[in-house]
């Protein structure tokens, strides 16, 4: 951008540099930190542009390039402006060479241009708390908590206090010092309220520094025994240790608005002991403990909420009014949080024990008397089913080809086998119409029956033939009654079969919830079947097809043992895999097929396996070959010869069977049959309908 373009740009997006102070009313000031007060202190942006601070002895009043050059110290407006634009990831055109100045620019305005891109260090104020603490006996605001207690934690008095960014001009007051770290600190007013300016009372709190929670070193101390106290003032916590004594381990938010900070610390380190969770007795104070208890639940870190104060707000104030009573709740509090650590403890345990293999050695052998009675569900090919040990079995199994090998063909020959053996069959169609699977089996069936019967094998229908109601009137009444025989013969199983359809908004929670919604109605298990893998709905529309498919593989694998069944995944190919033997990497966009699934199957052409001492040459010659005449065998209704290859079996073996393919008629069966059968008749393409 222009400079003049990134001025306005910046201007316009200054909200999305600061931060809400949480009260809705206002922002954090970038400058000295102040947040929300009895008023809503803070930043204001009376005009949306310029911004007003209200709290902490600040009184900024700048735009958000000048509070962004101020933050860093610069003087210079073009190095503000570049700082504010590194500060949004603007490029300014020609940042650093400023047209009209490119001839008298000084050393300290190439100095101002380098501060401005990098980042503003922390500010370490050990010294000042040296000097502050060794001033803590000129004060006796102490708020009830003993010197004791305050020397401990490094509490320290200055008298005449200012905010370190503060103008020069600005008031001074005498503040009590608590740190929350070697760059923050909270400064309390210690002058009553009546001494107090109406301007300054507004700001009697003021943070310095970025965001630390008063003594969060004590979540992590590995020599903490007692239960850990989460309060939301500083003061509060000194008052709970105070009531306590040295054992005794409270941290202090400093502000509800940073309930996020304290759960950052815990999910990188789980606490050293439960948590008391004490915020103040008010409106925001229970919102903010409701929200922890419900986080710290998701984290698994155990914790209480009592009401430690009675009628008062917070910890200070329960002391001053019932020192003997704070200190009582508070000991029964952590009773009950050691007695809740304990309990949670041993569940956690509990948990740890029940993933020992002995725990479910009881379950295993139960599963074994009941799988006495639950077999394997047969494929209806008896080659397959003899390498996969009977048939099909609860898990994933997918299957692939190259494209028009039959994949879904076979599939839907299998899912018909079973649904004829009297299984239910869920069919997830995600790329086909439901009256073309249908189609497809009748006309297989017209090539069955004619098979069975001894009749001509030339009345055999195509999918097309089935599909295309202006060739019934050129029918003959054999080939009419054949197809009403097929329709018959796939009515008698239909009722076991479910097609649902599907283009893209079929997802796996879709599937899930059909499959549970199925045995919740009948009682029943069903063998499901998906065509196909690659084309699932996805469940992020941001991710990439590999990771969609991969989620897809995995919650598909989930399904089949959470409700013990099996599922079946039709699975694309790679095209630089088509003329390769089928092998494990040639399955598309998943390396989660390979990883996940119980069972790859995979059908190729009969003799695409690599031969000893074939140069490449002469293989893909060979190939092409194999591929063409296997084409026009198929074209003239003769059969292809199919290799169905088991690659990988979780439980059993792997192996090949042989199959022949009669793709006009979506049949596949075994070799012995088909064209060496005496009934089989073997015509011309232009002879079949």
């Amino acid at each position: 951008m222009t400079r003049e373009e990134a001025k306005q740009a910046i201007i316009y997006r200054a909200g999305d540099y600061l931060k809400p102070d949480g009260s809705r009313k206002g922002y954090i000031c970038p400058i000295c930190g102040s947040g929300s007060g009895p008023k809503g202190t803070g930043i204001s942006t009376p005009d949306g542009v310029h911004f007003t601070c209200w709290g902490g002895g600040c009184f900024s009043h700048a735009d958000i390039i000048d509070i962004i050059g101020q933050e860093r110290g610069l003087t210079d407006y073009p190095a503000k402006l570049e700082a504010a634009a590194a500060a949004f990831n603007i490029q300014i055109d020609g940042a650093g060479t400023s047209p009209r100045r490119s001839a008298t620019r000084t050393p300290a305005a190439d100095q101002n241009r380098r501060r401005a891109l990098e980042p503003e260090p922390e500010a370490d104020y050990t010294e000042f708390y040296k000097q502050a603490s060794a001033s803590l006996e000129m004060t006796d605001y102490r708020r009830g908590i003993s010197l004791e207690t305050l020397r401990r934690f490094n509490v320290g008095f200055c008298p005449a206090w200012k905010h370190p960014k503060a103008p020069a001009a600005a008031p001074t007051s005498p503040r009590l010092i608590i740190p929350t770290g070697p760059s923050s600190y909270l400064a309390r007013d210690t002058r009553k309220p009546e001494e107090i300016p109406e301007k300054e009372r507004p700001y009697q709190k003021s943070k310095v520094g970025s965001v630390h929670l008063f003594n969060a070193a004590a979540l992590h101390d590995p020599g903490g025994e007692w239960p850990i106290f989460i309060v939301e003032g500083e003061i509060d916590a000194l008052s709970i240790m105070d009531a306590l004594g040295n054992q005794a381990a409270a941290v202090a938010l400093g502000s509800t608005s940073n309930t996020r900070k304290l759960l950052d610390l815990l999910r990188e380190k789980p606490p050293a002991q439960p948590l008391i969770l004490a915020l103040d007795n008010d409106e925001p104070g229970r919102k903010a403990t409701e929200e922890l208890r419900k986080e710290l639940g998701r984290l698994a870190i155990p914790c209480t909420a009592p009401s430690l104060y009675g009628e008062e707000k917070d910890a200070n104030a329960a002391l001053n009014k019932d020192r003997g009573g704070l200190t009582y709740a508070a000991v029964m509090a952590i009773e009950d949080a050691r007695k809740a650590g304990e309990e949670a403890a041993e569940a956690e345990r509990e948990e740890l024990r029940k993933e020992a293999a002995v725990f479910y050695i009881q379950g295993f052998l139960d599963e074994i008397t009941k799988s006495k009675n639950a077999a394997a569900i047969p494929t209806g090919f008896p080659a397959v089913d003899a390498i996969l040990d009977g048939g099909l079995y609860s898990g994933l199994y997918v299957l692939g080809a190259i494209s028009s090998l039959g994949k879904t063909t076979f599939a839907l020959q299998m899912a018909d086998n079973i649904a004829a053996a009297g299984y239910d069959v869920l069919i997830f169609s995600l790329e086909m119409a439901r009256s073309e699977l249908i189609a497809k089996s009748i006309s297989r069936l017209t090539l069955e029956k004619a098979l069975a019967t001894g009749s001509s094998t030339k009345n055999a229908k195509t999918t097309r033939g089935i599909m295309t109601g202006t060739r019934y009137a050129g029918y003959s009444r054999e080939e009419k009654q054949l197809i009403e025989t097929a329709v018959n013969a796939y009515a008698a199983y239909a009722g076991n079969i479910f097609i649902t359809e599907g283009l893209g908004n079929v997802t796996v929670e879709t599937i899930r919830e059909k499959v549970q919604r199925h045995i919740s109605i009948t009682g029943r298990k069903p063998v499901v079947l998906i065509d196909y893998l690659q084309i699932i709905g996805p469940a992020d529309i941001r991710a990439t097809d590999k990771q969609n498919t991969d989620k897809a593989v995995l919650e598909l694998k989930r399904m089949s043992r959470d409700f013990s069944l099996p599922v079946i995944g039709i699975s694309s190919f790679n095209r630089n895999s088509y003329t390769d033997p089928v092998n494990m990497a040639a399955f598309k966009e998943s390396g989660a097929i390979e990883y996940s699934s119980d069972v790859l199957i995979g059908l190729q052409y009969e003799t695409m396996d690599y031969k000893d001492g074939e140069a490449e040459q002469a293989r893909n010659k060979r190939i092409r070959e194999l591929m063409r005449e296997q084409t026009e065998r198929g074209s003239r209704g003769e059969a292809q010869q199919i290799q169905v290859k088991v690659l990988k079996n979780r439980n059993g073996a792997k192996g090949d069977a042989l199959l022949d393919f009669y793709p006009m008629f979506n049949f596949f069966t075994d070799p012995e049959r088909g064209s060496n059968d005496e009934s089989w008749e073997t015509v011309s393409t232009s002879r079949r309908s």
